[in-house]
């Protein structure tokens, strides 16, 4: 498949299948520009070859497909294509994929639980996979990463005609692993999709969440907590593609970061295209910077093509504690290294209590409470 020009945003140009369609990035692009090149192990300049080993495991309740297929299956690329080079890597290089498909009308009772695990840093591993939910049929999905690895994936997931499908990320890689990803979701009739994403581990992480509509009354919210320790790079890129009349998009990432070098990015791009009238969309991101030596770089983008939205908005904040809340608990007896975890923990916890699955929120917070005993 040959290239696709996109020019409407200069974050999101081309999309393709072939590798060749892009250069070699050299960090002076826009969409490079945060993301320390030197750091990927050559995951985008082809020198990363596919020797590692990464496992990808489905546990799925009873009517649930799971299928391991070849790089011909009709379902794959779909509904994605490739939108930078170390995507198209993946796709060029991945060898089997990952298909998973509720059936229609299907209620799920039990999550379905994808487990990836990196088997080791010694040389990369590229992967694929597709979540189909079927029309009017409901499912919740855990992807969990562990391990050490060098890897790059992406992940398609189609969401059908009033189906709903909640996805829960968790990027809990070891200290060295390095993970480049790409979520993409496409979003028919009346389909409602919810994302929770989970950054902690790894070296590098950049992870780029995706959604796109094929037809009016799609509802996406995604939203995402990461914690930046000393030397870490976590970077979210999210682009809402709102093509189709009468959907809407509601974003809101936040992140503490602590130590020397804690580096995290958020960009924020939403697109609502001329034939998106009635588009509803809000995007947030808010930065907790706990210690000198770290930084946050924050770029929301909002580009409308139509006068006919029914909201639309963006906000930005990074900043350090707030003294006076510090202050307030010490008043009343609390000490302030306790203070200061309750701080900490009431400002990512607004956003953690979203996630349904106790089991998954219980680990999220036990794991924020790891990092603020460092």
């Amino acid at each position: 498949m040959g290239l696709n020009e996109k020019p409407l945003s200069t974050l999101h140009e081309k999309a393709s299948f072939d590798l060749a369609d892009f250069d070699v990035p050299t960090g002076r692009e826009e969409a490079w520009r945060f993301t320390p090149l030197s750091r990927l192990k050559g995951l985008h300049n082809g020198k990363a070859e596919a020797n590692g080993k990464v496992v990808a495991v489905a546990f799925a309740p009873e009517g649930v497909r799971v299928e391991t297929v070849g790089r011909d299956d009709e379902r794959i690329g779909k509904a994605y294509v490739p939108a930078d080079r170390v995507s198209a890597q993946a796709y060029t290089s991945f060898e089997e994929a990952l298909v998973v498909t509720v059936p229609k009308e299907a209620e799920l009772a039990e999550v379905i639980s994808i487990q990836v695990k990196g088997r080791g840093g010694d040389g990369a591993a590229y992967g694929h996979t597709v979540i189909v939910v079927e029309p009017l049929a409901q499912a919740t999905v855990i992807i969990q990463h562990e391990g050490s690895a060098v890897y790059a994936d992406n992940i398609e997931f189609v969401v059908g005609d009033g189906a709903s499908l909640k996805v829960v990320s968790l990027q809990d890689w070891d200290d060295d692993a390095v993970h480049v990803s790409h979520h993409h979701a496409q979003l028919a009739k009346d389909a409602t999709f919810q994302s929770f994403v989970v950054t902690l581990g790894g070296d590098l992480v950049r992870l780029s969440p995706s959604v796109s509509y094929t037809a009016p009354g799609g509802d996406a919210d995604l939203s995402g907590v990461y914690f930046v320790d000393t030397g870490q790079h976590l970077e979210h890129r999210l682009l809402v593609d709102h093509s189709q009349p009468h959907c809407k998009s509601n974003v809101d990432y936040r992140g503490a970061l602590q130590g020397e070098r804690a580096h995290a990015v958020w960009i924020g791009d939403v697109i609502i295209r001329v034939e998106a009238e009635g588009t509803d969309t809000y995007e947030l991101n808010r930065n907790l910077i706990l210690t000198d030596g770290a930084r946050a770089d924050s770029v929301p983008n909002l580009e409308i093509l139509t006068g006919e939205v029914a909201g639309a908005g963006h906000a930005s904040a990074s900043g350090r504690l707030d003294d006076e809340h510090i202050f307030y608990l010490q008043a009343r007896g609390i000490p302030y290294d306790e203070a200061r975890r309750l701080v900490i923990r009431g400002f990512l916890g607004q956003l953690i209590e979203k996630i349904q699955i106790e089991e998954i929120r219980e680990r999220v917070l036990s794991a924020v409470e790891a990092e603020l005993a460092r």
